[in-house]
């Protein structure tokens, strides 16, 4: 949970800054410190929703409700994402002009460090139930 937390944060934080030696480095025809939130109209909603995905883990947790799957697994598939797009953004398609004068802040490091934590919690929680076993020639 405390990976999500620092996910739903991290969107709030700097993501990226302009280079102020460079009076043409913007984004979207802004400079500074700007967030995910300031930036990525669409990417800050998906951030906020992979991160309440272990607070829903704990609820089916502390609720025992029955699940057609194994705890966690799609806790660990929301934070892949989350950290697919991530990456994405921060390291292949940043955004701004020039690419060279947008750097990245701390707020994408906090959201990156909390999808980790967010998978490593929820692939532990995953692992330590052992799937069931099906009879042979059956999907």
């Amino acid at each position: 949970m405390v990976g999500g937390a620092m996910l739903a944060i991290g969107v709030f934080l700097p993501w990226y800054g302009t280079d102020a030696s460079n009076r043409f480095a913007q984004i979207d025809g802004r400079r500074g410190d700007l967030s995910c939130w300031e930036v990525h109209p669409i990417l800050r909603w998906l951030m906020l929703l992979a991160a309440i995905a272990p607070f829903v883990l704990a609820y089916i947790i502390a609720a025992d409700k029955p699940l057609s799957w194994v705890r966690g697994e799609m806790t660990a598939v929301t934070s892949i994402a989350a950290l697919g797009l991530l990456f994405y953004v921060g390291a292949i398609d940043r955004p701004g002009d020039p690419g060279s004068a947008i750097k990245l802040k701390a707020g994408w490091f906090v959201s990156v460090a909390g999808a980790l934590l967010m998978f490593w919690g929820a692939a532990r929680r995953a692992s330590s139930h052992e799937r069931p076993r099906k009879p042979p020639g059956t999907i």
